[in-house]
């Protein structure tokens, strides 16, 4: 039997928050994503997609059918590279209400980056990108 590869064009995360507006306002004024589009259901905003680039993040309100306290972002972490200026960066997120990790500082496999965490455990880690050998 042969094998198809996959031949992806894009990969687009959804995260289920518990505020979807805090979380919106986070993400646009904290990171500098855009809001790209806004889903409505019985007429009140339930999920929201943000672009930055050609990376795709997707939050959705909590409805807590699965109870309002259950753990999220447990093992999982996202990853964006860019070529800004990550200090820059570091400080808006703070601004926005974001809890940093840690300054900027080199990453254990070579570039430079900060870690962000949400409200909700989501893990975030900003970096530069990987340094060519």
């Amino acid at each position: 039997m042969t094998t198809t590869t996959l031949q992806a064009r894009s990969l687009s995360l959804s995260l289920t928050v518990n505020d979807l507006k805090g979380s919106t306002r986070r993400y646009t004024d904290g990171l500098g994503f855009t809001l790209a589009e806004e889903y409505e259901m019985e007429g009140e905003v339930r999920g929201v997609r943000l672009q930055s680039g050609d990376a795709t993040l997707m939050l959705t309100q909590d409805d807590f059918a699965k109870g309002r306290d259950r753990q999220k972002g447990v093992g999982m972490r996202l990853y964006l590279e860019t070529e800004q200026d990550l200090e820059a960066l570091a400080r808006q997120a703070r601004s926005a209400g974001l809890t940093l990790d840690g300054d900027p500082a080199p990453l254990g496999w070579g570039p430079m980056g900060f870690t962000v965490t949400d409200p909700d455990g989501f893990r975030l880690t900003v970096s530069s990108p990987i340094p060519e050998k």
